[in-house]
């Protein structure tokens, strides 16, 4: 019995992730999490600082004796009050505050996006890599097969004396050379295996078929990690013109209500039951030694560096976006270049190879032809894979969300 219910599931187990599957398991990640939590931090933050311009509601209750009675001390009272407090105006502190993290949490939605497209970007490549590794794989074991297959027919001419030990040697010594390569392959492949659990947090494997639809590239990049740095470059201004508010008046409301309940034992003291005190407040400070100019030129200047470094980025960002699509060109050329090697050294062995089976030719030629053949197969599925690479380069550098263009 429980060896039917593993073979009902042995291939769900054995199924491998395509592109897609796997850059949804890699969203789910701690550092996209990591990026989340700070998104909702600064949004609690928002509020908080807004609840704090809204009217505030105290109340207080105090008891009290006394060892000397007076007209304004009893012997014992309680004395009960609630306040209510406004800020009126404080000089643009507030919209400029509110500006300020409403930019900030924008720039902190920009920087997840980044990291998911840069995630994204970064198993696309491992992905694409993975399979010309995989390529380059299966076209070493084919060239092995060939070899071990010359190495059984040079054996038989041997025990003949129809060839000599030496043309034996040589094929066993290149057997021998791409099972190392071989091994360095499977490597390579359990690597990237490694790196795609490390993202996605899983165990993982690979399947084949997806790919990265082809993209219209645009005159400028609009990464999303070149806006998050627009957006803390408008907030950092905001920062600074907040420091101007020291240049104006602060004017709040007041109201406080107050019962008084106080025990005299000199029935010539008496007080009142209760009171009511409105009061509308202005400060204003008039000189404060530069205090306020200093700390505007500070946060200002921390504007004109966020500012420079935007520029310094984006314009980056446009050279990059050029330079991808440069190597997306290239990248087609290479793809048809290895078209035209792949047939060009599969004709070549075939003709050696029939040489080579009939001692015409000695076995250096066969075994560099040879090479030269899986060599090019191997060229040609990276040739492939890598264009698939460049152009979820093109994208990544775009703007785009990647995701979207996975086939």
């Amino acid at each position: 019995m429980k060896k039917s219910i593993l073979a009902m599931f042995l291939p769900l187990i054995l199924l491998g992730q395509n592109l897609d599957e796997l850059v949804d398991l890699s969203l789910k990640n701690q550092l996209i999490d990591s990026y989340k939590y700070d998104t909702d931090s600064i949004k609690k933050e928002y509020e908080s600082v807004k609840s704090s311009y809204y009217p505030k509601l105290d109340v207080s209750a105090s008891y009290s004796k006394t060892n000397e009675e007076t007209a304004s001390v009893p012997d014992n009272g309680i004395r009960t009050a609630a306040s209510v407090n406004f800020i009126l105006y404080d000089g643009n502190k507030r919209s400029n505050t509110f500006s300020k993290y409403r930019k900030s949490i924008k720039s902190s939605q920009e920087s997840l996006n980044s990291s998911k497209n840069q995630i994204a970007l970064d198993v696309a490549s491992y992905y694409f890599n993975y399979l010309a590794l995989l390529a380059q794989k299966e076209a070493k074991l084919k060239q092995i097969e060939q070899l071990k297959a010359q190495e059984k027919r040079l054996t038989r001419f041997l025990d003949v004396g129809s060839t000599t030990r030496d043309e034996v040697e040589k094929i066993i010594s290149r057997v021998e050379s791409e099972n190392v390569n071989l091994h360095s392959i499977e490597l390579d492949l359990q690597t990237i295996l490694f790196n795609l659990e490390y993202i996605t947090g899983k165990k993982v494997s690979i399947t084949e078929g997806s790919n990265i639809q082809d993209y219209q590239v645009t005159d400028e990049s609009k990464r999303a990690d070149i806006k998050a740095l627009e957006y803390d470059v408008k907030a950092q201004l905001d920062n600074a013109e907040i420091q101007k508010s020291g240049y104006l008046p602060t004017i709040t409301l007041d109201n406080t209500y107050t019962e008084y309940d106080y025990n005299y034992d000199n029935s010539a003291y008496s007080s009142i039951d209760d009171q009511n005190i409105f009061s509308v407040n202005m400060k204003w400070n008039l000189f404060s030694f530069g205090e306020t100019k200093n700390k505007y030129e500070s946060q200002y200047k921390k504007y004109l560096s966020l500012k420079s470094r935007y520029e310094y980025e984006k314009n980056k960002a446009n050279t990059d976006l050029q330079l991808a699509q440069r190597a997306y060109d290239i990248a087609k050329l290479k793809v048809k270049s290895a078209n035209a090697s792949l047939k060009a050294a599969t004709s070549a062995y075939e003709v050696i190879k029939s040489k080579y089976e009939n001692g015409l030719i000695e076995n250096v030629a066969y075994l560099e032809s040879l090479s030269e053949k899986y060599d090019a197969m191997s060229l040609l599925e990276y040739a492939k894979y890598d264009l698939e690479i460049k152009k979820a380069n093109i994208i990544y550098h775009s703007g785009e969300n990647l995701k979207d263009y996975i086939r």
